[in-house]
């Protein structure tokens, strides 16, 4: 069969034109016919990826030519990398510090509180911080550091389910976990029923962290973590652990529970804002963020927000004293719990109180205890608060020199 291809073709490198393209030779022709004539025999080549069908003049690219380089813009981008992981890491470090504060290095504080609080027996109120920390300092050597830190786990359980069912009742209801800044009183309203319906959830798991973190040490087993919510459950279904009659039924607790948690959000929330507010206002015009003034600027970024909660909480704890300690002594009663004797230190005391409810644990906390019984244990939140703003000004030094020398 004859081929239909003329003679000596070579592929690739023929084109049917009559350019020289050999070392200055003519392109040949056949039959006498022009290279016009035969360009119907020539096969285009397949398209190969990385290649191009080009037309006459045209030559492959090898490589994709980039565009050219700044010159300098390869030091300004690896700067300005390290400069945000930096940014980032300060954040990271600076709210990391005071969650420990909050939840860790404050929680011996909390437990003495709680103590001074539901103990009617005591005689010294330790409203002065001094007086606070050299009982603390006797429980310590009496009982252990670990002491100080039972209950712990417990609480993180407490704020667990609190916030759990906050987010599954706002997905199940229209009342809103957040609200907007175009806020009506309608949305506010909802807003803080939503908060009411998730404390009185937690409720019964904030009793058994109550009695966990007042509970004395030396009567008291190694709970585990999950004992605060069974026994949480136990006292909703009245099984588990015995109680005495004085026990105070969880219908009764409501309203003093819940009007603790909302007064102490709303509060806190205002304060918040407020601070906020004003530190913003008072702040320099933002910075250039590279440099020592771009490493000021970062610090001046992240620290409000933790100074403006710092002063919400000191603000909600100190106005809510009172109706948190007659909270407590709600809570405990009936619970056969025992705890320290917080005038001393060395010794336990039982818990056998009788109030009827809310109005009769304020009266008679008034006629026997005086106006100051509401305050007992009142130096364990200076102490509390003292240490919480030397952690968040130790570390706002730290980062400072850390970001200004990088």
């Amino acid at each position: 069969m004859t081929s239909r291809r003329p003679e000596s073709f070579d592929g690739l490198g023929y084109r049917g034109r009559e350019d020289p393209s050999y070392g200055g030779y003519a392109a040949r022709s056949f039959n006498n016919s022009s290279g016009t004539d035969l360009q119907h025999w020539v096969t285009t080549p397949p398209d190969i990826p990385g290649s191009r069908n080009l037309h006459y003049g045209e030559r492959t690219p090898q490589f994709e030519t980039a565009p050219p380089a700044v010159p300098g813009s390869e030091d300004i981008q690896s700067a300005a990398g390290s400069s945000e992981q930096l940014n980032r890491f300060a954040g990271f470090g600076i709210g990391l510090a005071s969650l420990f504060t909050e939840n860790v290095l404050a929680h011996p504080c909390i437990v003495f509180r709680r103590q001074c609080q539901v103990n009617y027996h005591a005689r010294n109120y330790h409203l002065s911080p001094f007086t606070a920390i050299s009982v603390m300092y006797n429980v310590t050597k009496t009982q252990g550091p670990k002491a100080l830190w039972k209950g712990m786990g417990s609480t993180f359980v407490v704020q667990g389910v609190t916030l759990g069912t906050e987010g599954l009742i706002s997905e199940c209801s229209p009342l809103p976990r957040e609200l907007s800044h175009k806020w009506n009183p309608k949305q506010v309203i909802g807003h803080l029923v939503l908060k009411g319906l998730s404390y009185v959830v937690a409720m019964p798991f904030y009793s058994a962290s109550l009695i966990e973190t007042v509970q004395s040490e030396i009567i008291r087993d190694n709970p585990g973590i999950l004992d605060c919510v069974k026994e949480g459950v136990g006292r909703v279904m009245g099984m588990g652990i015995p109680h005495s009659k004085r026990l105070l039924p969880l219908w009764s607790l409501v309203f003093p529970t819940v009007l603790h948690g909302v007064l102490h959000y709303v509060i806190s929330s205002s304060v918040q804002k407020a601070v906020l507010f004003l530190l913003r206002r008072k702040s320099p015009p933002g910075q250039p963020a590279d440099g020592p003034s771009g490493a000021q600027s970062v610090l001046d970024a992240y620290f409000p927000e933790l100074m403006a909660s710092f002063a919400a909480s000191l603000c909600a704890d100190v106005l809510l004293f009172p109706l948190e300690t007659v909270l407590h002594r709600l809570h405990i009663q009936g619970t056969r719990t025992i705890i320290d004797n917080t005038d001393l230190g060395f010794e336990v005391l039982p818990i056998n109180t009788q109030y009827e409810g809310m109005r009769d644990c304020i009266s008679v906390i008034h006629k026997e205890e005086g106006s100051l019984g509401f305050y007992k244990g009142f130096g364990s939140i200076v102490v509390q608060y003292t240490l919480h703003a030397a952690v968040l000004q130790i570390t706002k030094m730290i980062y400072s020199t850390l970001l200004q020398n990088a």
